[in-house]
């Protein structure tokens, strides 16, 4: 897949894998747009990165997604990749009844039908240009759930399967369809588990970035960073044993933390 002079959507780019996407891919000479719900953040992007546009959106918002389709389609006909990496990720005790089902559901309105939103819209488009593809960033944790993450964990699952379905149902079609599953990242997004994880752990976001990108430039289906790789090899011989092990290794974490 020719990256350079492609014109490269980025959802939720401001942060953590996106803006590392945002610098590398910048760096590949490929056109990119930006979007986010922070305007703030976008503006700090921009001042970053002065070549990048930048579009306030909220993948969440079916309304703003229509807005957004008819707004970058009309500025840049171009654009012939997206990559769907908005996403949010919480500490969630499901025995909490205080939580209400707007917050509990969150994560699937936006990291699971953020993603089917964002498809769907611009899936017309895709198909009238010479090559496209669409990049799905879901996570190790499709593959492994986390206990402390229990709906995140289940919409990036949920993300895997819509994945691998509309892969094959493209397949006659000009659009690469590509799933980037990052393992733990060291990124804003898993500041919440510093109690529960232990950030040595981590792969470094711009390792994380780079893997990906060679990955995607050489069309590979299903790119697996670091440990995501072996979670999913896990997944597939010894389930309950890998939910367990990662179970256990923050039951331990936690219990070092308040002894």
């Amino acid at each position: 897949m020719e990256l350079k002079n492609s014109t490269i959507l980025i959802t939720g780019g401001t942060s953590g894998i996106g803006i590392e996407f945002v610098k590398q891919l910048t760096s590949l000479e490929a056109n990119i747009i930006i979007t986010g719900r922070d305007t703030k953040k976008l503006e700090l992007a921009k001042k970053q990165f002065p070549n990048v546009h930048t579009f306030q959106s909220d993948v969440s918002n079916a309304k703003e997604i229509e807005q957004l389709y008819q707004q970058v389609t009309q500025q840049f006909p171009q654009l012939n990749i997206i990559i769907n990496n908005a996403g949010i990720m919480r500490n969630m005790d499901l025995q909490d009844t205080n939580m209400s089902l707007e917050y509990i559901t969150q994560e699937i309105d936006t990291n699971l039908k953020g993603t089917i939103r964002m498809v769907h819209q611009f899936l017309p488009h895709l198909k009238k240009q010479a090559s496209a593809a669409i990049v799905n960033v879901s996570s190790g944790l499709a593959f492994v759930p986390f206990t402390v993450s229990p709906v995140y964990s289940a919409a990036k699952a949920g993300m895997h399967a819509y994945t691998q379905t509309l892969r094959l149902q493209l397949k006659k079609t000009n659009i690469r369809v590509i799933e980037v599953a990052p393992p733990g990242t060291d990124t804003p997004l898993n500041d919440i588990f510093k109690n529960e994880l232990d950030s040595n752990m981590y792969m470094k976001v711009d390792k994380m970035v780079s893997v990906s990108i060679k990955g995607i430039v050489n069309s590979k289906m299903e790119i697996r960073p670091g440990m995501s790789n072996m979670m999913k090899i896990m997944s597939r011989i010894a389930p309950n044993f890998a939910i367990n092990l990662l179970h256990n290794n923050v039951e331990k974490a936690k219990s070092k933390k308040t002894a």
